[in-house]
Parts: structure tokens; sequence; C-alpha cells
């Protein structure tokens, strides 16, 4: 199939803006649980409707009052909080624009930003992330005032604005349109400089209406909340901030994810929302730390028969010993597994890469529906999804209600629809080229089957070339490399050569127990070249080999001495590979492949 599309089925407003929903919330149930933030003892501390929108209208004030105009970019640098959410709204009420910059951005990351889009006004985390900006400020000029929330930038906003009329306030809030300019949000960069997409009011609410009612099951629960940890600098976390507002689905943040397993057990979620690599980051913890205790293979055969059960439901449903063996391990293992998430978490919302079919199989197959997505910043989100009451696993969905989707003869996939961005920040050349007819050109490759699934096989510009002619998409290999428990990153690579390869990088939380049991040293640089090690890694490639064709499975593989991260720019914040940078840096580790 060539193209598909589903038709809208919910009315979008063509009046308003995103602040409706919380002067809505407040006016019809003031008094319904809106947030849960953290208090002064560390537990949770409930925010009515009400009060939520009393606290956006002060801290909106205090912007009015320092000079924010209408229209006016003011950035937020900050990990995922409720002030972080408490700021966007208080920006848009104000009727200006919101920046969002990751507080793990470098100094340039955040000048470039800062200077393109023109900030005049910034909220930080804290006096250290201050500093970083006053390095970046130093360069650039608009940015006029700053703030931090670690200095109590909420409190200081709101005795700011405390002279500004709730009937100027109003007149601010109300003359923003779906057309307005709700956000600037920055690419990641994976290849070049990042460039701002301008998404509208009526992009995120066309993207929300279109998620909420096709995720119905996710947002219409009586008891629905959920836990973001994302960073509300992507806009994945942040279309789940608007539709859980939208929703009055009751929200929580989550800054420190090395305490998110006991967060998600105190908050309890009913859906929450993360990158393909933390829920490999899941299953790899529970293997190993199964296999420390001795269970090791029971968790394996555990994970086999979720798998296979998962996999039974997409045909004639399990047989009688398949539903014994799978009531078993529910007691023994996918309980533990759940009650991890908090004990009430019934679906997960999986994007920013693909999943796999192993671990979409696996987690439904424990009791957890992982809604798998695809999406582009560009198109505020989501495109498609599995809805829970149609889905195919290994596929990324049919197209959300009013999009459309088309592949192009290249096998480029093509998309039209209300959540579609109107260009980049500055920079019609760009917009020019992604923008075409009426169509986004999104750079991934893919196809559509007769029922409109779409399944995404890889992006146009990665795409390897051997030098025999082959085309090989390097994603497959990847997800399925990734999915070992030793493995922590991979990059396959053979452009214009003889053969496929991949360079390898080890998690340093599974080589400790894995270097414990072998009794080597827990230094991956002194084990690159280790036969057990290297036996492991091997048997990790064997398995994504058989996703593929010969001409196109990995030959050979070397093993880094160090783990790609953020950090050192090997990754994105969204955790997406920088090809160009780890191939500069890593380029005689790919000689070697082929000498």
């Amino acid at each position: 199939m060539r193209e598909y599309s589903t038709p809208l089925e919910v009315e979008v407003p063509t009046t308003g803006n995103l602040t409706d929903d919380i002067v809505r919330n407040a006016e019809a149930d003031p008094d319904r649980v809106a947030f849960s933030r953290r208090g002064p003892d560390g537990g949770w501390e409930d925010v009515t409707a009400a009060a939520f929108l009393a606290e956006v209208r002060g801290v909106a004030k205090g912007l009015v009052a320092a000079g924010v105009e209408p229209g006016d970019r003011v950035a937020i640098m900050s990990s995922t909080r409720y002030e972080w959410t408490l700021v966007d709204y208080a920006i848009w009420f104000a009727g200006a624009v919101t920046v969002p910059l990751y507080e793990t951005s470098s100094i340039e990351q955040i000048r470039w930003a800062l200077e393109d889009s023109g900030t005049r006004a910034l909220v930080a985390e804290s006096p250290a992330d201050l500093d970083r900006v006053g390095e970046a400020r130093a360069i650039t000029a608009p940015l006029e005032r700053v703030w931090s929330f670690e200095q109590d930038a909420v409190a200081a906003l709101t005795e700011q604005g405390a002279g500004v009329s709730d009937e100027d306030l109003e007149k601010r809030r109300t003359a923003v349109t779906p057309d307005s300019l709700a956000t600037i949000v920055y690419t990641s960069g994976t290849t070049g400089r990042p460039k701002g997409c301008l998404l509208t009011h009526g992009n995120f609410m066309a993207e929300v209406g279109a998620a909420v009612s096709g995720l119905h099951e996710l947002f219409e629960d009586p008891e629905a909340a959920t836990l973001l940890f994302l960073p509300l600098a992507h806009v994945f976390a942040r279309v789940i901030q608007v539709g859980a507002v939208n929703a009055r689905v009751r929200l929580g943040h989550a800054p420190d994810v090395k305490r998110l397993l006991p967060d998600l057990q105190s908050f309890r979620p009913t859906f929450i929302l993360a990158v393909p690599r933390v829920f490999e980051k899941v299953f790899n913890t529970a293997s190993q730390n199964a296999a420390a205790d001795g269970k090791g293979r029971v968790f394996d055969l555990a994970a086999t028969t979720a798998i296979a059960y998962s996999q039974s439901l997409d045909h004639r449903g399990p047989g009688p010993l398949l539903r014994l063996r799978h009531k078993a391990f529910d007691r023994l293992v996918y309980a533990k597994l759940r009650e991890a998430l908090g004990g009430s978490c019934r679906y997960a919302v999986s994007g920013g890469a693909p999943l796999g079919e192993r671990l979409g199989h696996f987690y439904r197959g424990i009791g957890l529906v992982v809604v798998e997505g695809y999406g582009l910043t560009e198109t505020t989100a989501a495109i498609t999804a599995n809805v829970p009451e149609t889905s195919k696993i290994g596929s990324v969905g049919r197209p959300l209600g009013g999009t459309t989707i088309r592949v192009a003869d290249d096998g480029e996939l093509l998309v039209r629809g209300g959540q579609v961005f109107s260009g980049y920040w500055n920079n019609p050349k760009a917009t020019e080229e992604i923008l075409v007819d009426g169509w986004l050109h999104t750079g991934d490759l893919g196809e559509i089957d007769d029922e409109g699934f779409v399944r995404i096989s890889g992006r146009k510009k990665e795409i390897i070339v051997t030098a025999g002619g082959k085309n090989v998409a390097p994603t497959v290999l990847e997800d399925r490399l990734r999915g070992h428990h030793l493995v922590s990153q991979c990059m396959v690579v053979g452009d214009g050569r003889p053969y496929i390869a991949a360079l390898v990088t080890i998690d340093p939380d599974a080589l400790t127990p894995w270097a414990e049991h072998h009794k080597k040293p827990n230094d991956v640089a002194r084990l690159t070249e280790d036969d057990d090690l290297r036996s492991a890694i091997q048997s990790a490639v064997d398995d994504a080999n058989k996703a593929v064709s010969q001409a196109e499975s990995i030959r050979r593989f070397t093993i880094l001495p160090v783990d790609w991260t953020e950090e050192a720019g090997h990754l994105t914040p969204s955790l997406k590979l920088r090809r160009d940078r780890v191939m500069r840096e890593f380029r005689a580790d790919v000689e070697r492949l082929y000498s």
C-alpha cells in the first residue's frame, strides 16, 4: 500500500489555545487532583486543578511584570519537575513562547539556542545552571532576565507580578489563537547544528485531540495517572504533559532516574512513557539480577514463555500447556516485574526509536501493553500508534486520526496532518527541503501493509551501501544487538566496504556481575580481546544476524574500551546515536575491522 489515512473522530478546536484546558479544569472540577508533586518531606503532595490555575496565573503575572511581551521567547532549562510544567503554562498564559533546553546541553548548544531564538528571559533549575547560562550569555545579546527554581523562581515571579491585574492577564491569554506559536523545540542535532521547530498551539491541539481519542484506554480511566521521567525538553514528554492536563490525568514528575523505581512504587502510575533503551535496561537488569541470585534459568524460561504467550495472541491464542506455564510464571516472575512499576501500571508508551518485536512481545506477555508509536519533533510527536484495541507488534501502528501517511517512490515516508509543524525558525532553506507540496518528508524509510500498519526500516541518510551494492538498514541489526544484556550501544558500519561490521560498547552495570561470575577484572579496557567476553558478544551478533540476509549480516565486530554517553557527545539527550561524531572519534577502530 502506498498511502493510508485515518479519519479524524474528534473535533479539534478552531479557536482558543492550550491554556483553555487548565481554566476549564478549574471551573468544572476545582478540587480534582491535577498533579502530585514532591513535598518538603519527600512524599507526594496533591495539587488541585484550582490551585494549579492560581499558581500559573501568579507566575504569568510575574513574567508580564518582568517585561515579557506577547510572542517573546522564554527558555526553560531544567530537569523534569512540577515547576517545569507550571512555568510552561505560565509562559503561554502571558502570550509568550517556550524554548525548552536540555539541562545537559553544552555551552555552545545553549548559546546557539538562545541566540537563534532571540530568547529574552530564562528559568533554570539551579545556580550552577545559571553559571553555565552566564557563559553563553556573555556571547549572546537578547537574554535579559534569568531565574532559578532552586532560588525560589516561582515565589519571586509571583511576588513581582502582584500588581498585574486579572483583566490585563486575561487579555494576554485570550489573544493567543491556534495559529500562535507555542514553542520552539530544538532538534537533538544528530547531524549538524540543531534546528528550531516551530510548533503552534493548534499543532498541539490536533496532536492531543487525536492521541487522547485514539488511546482512550490510557486517558479515560478514572484513576489514570502517569509519572514523567523523560526530559520535558523532548516533544514526546511534552505532548504527554499537555495530554494529561487536557484529559485530567493525574501527573507527576521524577527528576532523578536513579530514584525511579521507588518513585514508581510510591506514585503508582497507570501508564508510563519511555524510550526503548529504558525498556531494554529494565529487561537486562531483571535478567542479570536473576542470574546473580542463581535464578537465571528460571528468568530465561519465563521470558521465553511471555514472548510465546504474546505471539500466540496474534494467532489462535495460547494452548493449554502455554496457558499453564504462563500462569505459573506470572506468580513467580511477572507479578514482581509489574510491582516494580508500582503495581497499577497497565500500559507503557514507547517512542523515539524502534522497540523491536522481542521486547514488545515480552512486555505484553507479562501483562504490560506497550503502545509503540512513531513521530518526529516536526510532527509534534506521534503520527502513528499501536492502540490497545488494534495493534501489530513490530509495527508502529496506524496513523492517528486526521493523519495521512504516504510511501514515496524511494521508500521515504511522507506525512500530512494538523500536527505537522509550520517550519524551522530562521531557516527557510531547511523548511523548503522538508515541506514539499503539503507533505512533510520524514527522512525515514518504511512501508504500509494492507491494513494500514506502518513499519520503519531505517533512516534514509543512514542506509549503508556496501561495496557490492547491497543496501543495508542498520537499525534492525542494532536493535537486536542492544537486546543482549552486556551490550550498551552499537553502531553498524560498512558503507562502501566489502562487508558489514559493528562497533560495540559494554554496559558497565551489566559487566560488574559478569566479571565477578567469570573471575575477570571489572574493567572493559582490559577485556576487549577477552575470549569469554567476545564469545558472549558473538552470540548476540549471531542472534542479530538471524533478522537479515547473509549479505546484510555482521561479519566482524570490535569491543570498544569505553561506552558512548550523552556527556561525551556520542548520544543526543533522547539517546539517539550521533553517528557522525562516533565515526570521527572511532574511525581508526572502523579501519581495523577491514584490515
